[in-house]
Formats: structure tokens, sequence, C-alpha cells
């Protein structure tokens, strides 16, 4: 077995992947942090901290299809991925919610 030092290929594959995905690594990873200081700020506990970090990074991450789907410019991905950080994942649960019963309701 090489070692990933002794190839080339891999580090570059490695690299363009990177760079392929970076508005949804940045997006999510900015998310990610917005959350985690946002419930140090708040008081929380660090497995709140953890799991809303994690829930933000995700929810964070998924906003660049979107994005494209709507036709907007992907380095808005940043931005909402810190508001995405910044709301928390129980208002985005409750906006949710509400957006759905409405839709559910008008059928």
């Amino acid at each position: 077995m090489t070692m990933p030092e002794k190839n080339p290929d891999l580090w570059a594959a490695a690299l363009a992947w990177f760079a392929a995905h970076q508005p949804q690594i940045y997006a999510g990873g900015t998310a990610a942090a917005v959350a985690l200081c946002r419930v140090i700020y708040g008081g929380g506990g660090k497995r709140k901290m953890i799991l809303e970090g994690i829930l933000c990074g995700l929810i964070g991450t998924s906003l660049v299809p979107l994005l494209e789907y709507f036709a907007l410019p992907t380095n808005l991905a940043t931005f909402a991925g810190c508001m995405v950080g910044f709301i928390g994942v129980e208002k985005l649960r409750d906006y949710s919610d509400r957006f759905m019963s409405r839709k559910a309701d008008s059928l």
C-alpha cells in the first residue's frame, strides 16, 4: 500500500474535490461556528453546543443546492450559513412547521 505523501494524484484529487465543494464546506463550517458561539454566549451546555453546531452545519451545507435552484450566486451561501447558525435549529424548525402546516391546509 502506498503512502499518501508518495501518491500526488491523491492530493490532487482531494484538492480538486475541495475546490469543487468549497461553497458547501464554507457555508456549513460558518453555520456550525456561529451556532457554537451563539450557544456558548447563551450559556448552553457542551452537549447542546455540539449538537447545535452539527445540525446547523448540515443545514448550512444543504443551502448551496437551494441557492442554485433559485439561480442565486453560491457566494450567498456564506451569509445564509451565518444566518442559519444565528437563528438556530429550534427557530428554523418552528418556521418549517408553520410553512408546512399552511401548505397542508391549502390542499
